[in-house]
């Protein structure tokens, strides 16, 4: 997935000093007496922690294949975001009008559709102005997409417009695509070999067979996600996230994929602030006012309360690799632990793109 435009970083130098030791220290007092006051009257605050019904989003990854990451655009929830009246018959610049709308407000980043979307709008029958939601899905050797449809949108429609579109209609809802028809040349990759669910309203597309078939059966099994499900169920009800599962997120975000100068400067700013453990799963969401919540997974429960002073004091200065300081991008709002996750919830500085930004590395507090 490339994203039409690249957001813009931080002005901010990249070699913005390392902090002196005296300022090291007051960040970390300050960090921890803030922090502790969160654990203990935090909780009160998480509802969506501890909710029994699944949310949008875990209802989403139990129908999609296991992967090392994950993206998630609620489209219906970005749409009423922006105040989008879009169906099946909006044309095309209305579709793209309105993700520009998203970019600019940083709801859009996750979608692997966005360079495809006013093809698919005049020419397949479904699109980002008419989805329900999208799941992207990555992992070595594959990628795969699970989009619901939205209630303009019509099945034998979608498949008709296939099959005009040049797709071969394989039967049993299987749509392939011969290498020269000309749509594949408008439209991601992702979108060349297409399977239409009917009964549970998806359509799941991917570049390869292989991977198609084994999204197709994550989703007839709709049992497991492919993130921790603490992490997920954290996270609460975002409309678009990144997630990162097992050891994906260690090699994504930490700070080993940084340059010599970016470790030097973060190796100080580790020590100070003490010892984090590796990382068993990492979310970043945004929610349709634009508040970001970070969900990082740990082994345990006591890893977990030890890594959210840690990691709160990372979050609170610089950002090596990054630019500039975290403080430029967000206001660290709440830390909490709770079970053996970690949560942040964020207040995006204006301007800021937390999602392009930081789910992206180097970050130095999701470091492993």
């Amino acid at each position: 997935m490339r994203l039409t435009r690249r957001p813009p970083r931080p002005s901010t130098p990249s070699s913005t000093p390392s902090p002196t030791a005296r300022s090291r220290r007051s960040l970390l007092l300050v960090a921890g007496l803030a922090l502790a006051v969160l654990v203990a009257g935090g909780v009160v605050g998480w509802r969506l922690l501890a909710g029994e019904d699944d949310t949008r989003l875990q209802a989403a990854l139990r129908l999609t294949p296991a992967a090392e990451r994950v993206t998630w655009t609620d489209w219906s929830g970005v749409r009423a975001a922006l105040d989008a009246d879009l169906d099946a018959g909006s044309p095309g610049s209305a579709v793209q009008a309105m993700l520009d709308a998203g970019f600019e407000r940083d709801l859009t980043a996750t979608s692997a559709l966005l360079s495809s979307a006013e093809t698919m709008q005049r020419e397949l029958g479904f699109s980002p102005g008419t989805l329900d939601w999208e799941v992207f899905s990555r992992a070595e050797g594959f990628t795969s997409l699970t989009m619901r449809l939205g209630p303009s949108e019509d099945v034998d429609r979608i498949g008709d417009a296939l099959r005009r579109a040049g797709y071969s209609d394989d039967g049993d809802g299987r749509f392939s695509s011969p290498d020269d028809i000309p749509i594949l040349a408008r439209v991601t990759p992702v979108l060349g070999t297409v399977q239409i669910d009917a009964e549970r309203r998806l359509v799941i597309a991917s570049d390869t067979t292989e991977a198609l078939d084994r999204a197709v059966a994550a989703a007839r099994a709709d049992d497991a996600s492919p993130v921790r499900e603490d992490v997920v169920r954290a996270l609460g009800a975002p409309i678009t996230a990144a997630l990162f599962a097992g050891d994906q997120v260690c090699r994504d975000l930490a700070m080993g994929q940084a340059d010599a100068t970016s470790q030097a400067e973060a190796a100080p700013l580790l020590a100070a602030a003490g010892r984090v453990n590796p990382l068993q799963g990492f979310g970043l969401g945004l929610d349709a006012d634009g508040a970001a919540r970070v969900a990082m997974a740990l082994e345990s429960a006591d890893q977990a309360r030890a890594n959210a002073d840690v990691r709160a004091t990372l979050a609170s200065g610089p950002a090596p690799g990054q630019g500039g300081t975290f403080p430029e991008r967000f206001t660290l709002d709440r830390a909490v632990a709770t079970g053996a996750v970690v949560v942040f919830d964020l207040t995006p500085q204006p301007g800021a793109y937390l999602l392009s930004d930081l789910t992206r590395g180097p970050v130095l507090f999701a470091t492993c």
